[in-house]
């Protein structure tokens, strides 16, 4: 079995990656650290949820910040980071030199264009060495022994593998205009803002709205990975958790829908947690669930429309870093997932 280490556990994201663990045959989930200002320290994780309740009693041990970090985390084999970007930033190099796998759910190792880090990020990135090691992990479509082969592993964020999964195959192949930059309007469910208390993700407060136009982090994601300009739209919708995703773009001359579903086939068909519908996907379907459902329709003069549904904490997040560790140590892609 290996020893597992959760930084950012009391978060959404965290406590989705606890659920999950408990149940993975080949793990021990040794370590829930938060941040030594949390108000959760301290705390059992089944306090703060319940749904934990005689399944785990790890307590929540403060964290200090990277540069007063003297923990030893050599005794562990893999620490997943739901942690702010700049936290993971700073802290990841240290638990890559203690021999950690690590499995980052920010964005602070998802991109190559490092002037992306100030403009969307706010910081600018200093770990050049490990940046260049990272994998960018979209389990369908990096390259597995690529996930293998490095100890540096990040994973996508929520609204950009809900677009890149319907969008990379279609680029790859040559299906789209490529004068057309694809419209993406994205809804998300209010975890997605993380469970830190703020009154514009209050869930009172919360209406269907669009924000961050040109300006959200995902963006420079979704276009350094599709390979293409987009227009994306984030909104906020009032509901807890998952994401829908609608597409339009327009086909390239002479491509029709058999031509998009034989697309998809040829890079999802062998995919577990990706499936190809004959209909338009439905939220209802992947909340609580691993997976990214797929469909589309193409109009007569040669526009499609792809919609793709997930759960922002599970395939958006959790259920994503856990299929890229069950990847990396060669243990059955779909363990403790489905």
């Amino acid at each position: 079995m290996i020893k597992v280490a959760i930084i950012g556990a009391s978060g959404y994201a965290g406590a989705e990656l606890v659920s999950i663990l408990l149940k993975h045959p080949e793990v021990l989930l040794t370590k829930l650290f938060v941040s030594e200002k949390s108000e959760d320290k301290y705390k059992k994780i089944n306090s703060l949820y319940g749904s934990l309740y005689n399944k785990t009693d790890l307590i929540l041990e403060p964290l200090p910040a990277a540069e007063k970090l003297k923990y030893d985390f050599k005794a562990i084999d893999a620490v997943f980071l739901a942690t702010d970007h700049k936290v993971s930033h700073d802290i990841a190099p240290i638990l890559y030199d203690a021999g950690c796998a690590v499995f980052d759910l920010s964005g602070a190792y998802r991109l190559k264009n490092l002037s992306a880090y100030e403009k969307y990020y706010g910081f600018k990135h200093e770990n050049l060495e490990l940046l260049n090691k990272a994998v960018y992990s979209l389990c369908e479509i990096a390259s597995h022994d690529a996930i293998k082969n490095t100890r540096m592993l990040s994973i996508p964020g929520c609204y950009t593998t809900s677009a890149e999964l319907p969008l990379i195959p279609l680029c790859r192949e040559k299906l789209l205009d490529a004068d057309f930059a694809p419209v993406i309007n994205s809804v998300s469910g209010v975890s997605g803002a993380g469970r830190k208390a703020k009154l514009s993700n209050s869930f009172c407060e919360v209406s269907l709205n669009a924000y961050n136009i040109f300006k959200h982090r995902h963006l420079p994601e979704i276009e350094e990975y599709a390979g293409t300009k987009v227009i994306f739209n984030p909104h906020l919708g009032s509901f807890k958790r998952g994401i829908l995703t609608t597409i339009t773009a327009k086909l390239s001359a002479g491509v029709d829908a058999s031509n998009v579903l034989s697309v998809f086939l040829k890079y999802y068909e062998n995919k577990p947690l990706v499936r190809i519908k004959n209909e338009l996907p439905k939220l209802q379907d992947v909340i609580n669930q691993p997976y990214c459902d797929i469909g589309f329709t193409v109009s007569e003069d040669g526009y499609i429309v792809i919609c793709s549904a997930i759960d922002n904490l599970q395939k958006g997040a959790a259920a994503q870093a856990v299929q890229t560790l069950n990847l990396h140590f060669d243990f059955n892609e779909t363990t403790a997932l489905i």
